[in-house]
């Protein structure tokens, strides 16, 4: 690591050891920088963080399963340490990882085939206070999620879009039948019917849908 008096302070999120080795390797090659911590779960990582008080945290995206996420580790990150800029590192460049890394507060977004030099550079401008997270394009991704979605959900009938409403906020099966004063067998056959309809498995996944739409309606992109 440097001794550099001033040197941007890094942590790292990656579930791949040798991913996250990489990274460091190529960050502490650089006399204005140092990794101070490394993590491997998004709980992990808040702990480090916690601890380091870092400029900057890298954060992937997906990690294995049971390990959080990295979008979820910048929210709790932003919001118990805000003095600590997020870069979010991902595979694939998606219309929902860009949105919700916008949402969780992150600074930039980029994609892991980034050359090592442009990471570096990335990692400067967020530590200055840098955004690199264009807001048009986030703008046109949050667009074009809310017409696929909306569009998905056009498909469910009026009481199945009421079902699907109470699985965002938490209900079980149920309390969505008291609610809607129906059987809980009936609600089961709802549910099974929604997840169907919108290319789902599990009712995680819904609830899931539900949150996030909840959420990016809070924000007002004009």
């Amino acid at each position: 690591m440097t001794n550099a008096p001033h040197a941007i302070r890094v942590v790292l999120l990656d579930d791949h050891e040798i991913v996250r080795g990489g990274v460091a390797n190529l960050v502490n090659s650089h006399d204005d920088m140092e990794v101070v911590g490394e993590a491997s779960t998004a709980a992990e990582i808040v702990s480090v963080v916690a601890r380091e008080r870092p400029d900057v945290a890298v954060l992937d995206v997906r990690l294995g399963e049971d390990n959080g996420n990295g979008i979820a580790a910048c929210r709790e990150i932003r919001s118990e340490f805000p003095d600590t800029a997020c870069l979010i590192l991902t595979s694939f460049a998606d219309d929902d990882a860009m949105v919700d890394a916008s949402i969780a507060g992150a600074a930039g977004f980029v994609l892991k085939q980034i050359r090592g030099n442009d990471l570096i550079e990335s990692i400067r401008k967020v530590a200055g206070g840098a955004l690199l997270l264009d807001a048009a394009e986030t703008r046109m991704a949050m667009r074009r999620l809310r017409s696929t979605e909306a569009g998905a959900l056009e498909h469910l009938t009026d009481q199945e879009r009421r079902v699907f409403d109470l699985i965002g906020e938490g209900y079980s099966n149920r309390e969505i039948g008291e609610a809607l004063s129906i059987a809980e067998k009936t609600v089961k056959n709802y549910v099974s019917q929604i997840l169907a309809k919108l290319g789902m498995v599990r009712r995680t996944e819904a609830a899931a849908l539900a949150a996030r739409l909840e959420e990016r309606n809070r924000l007002r992109y004009d």
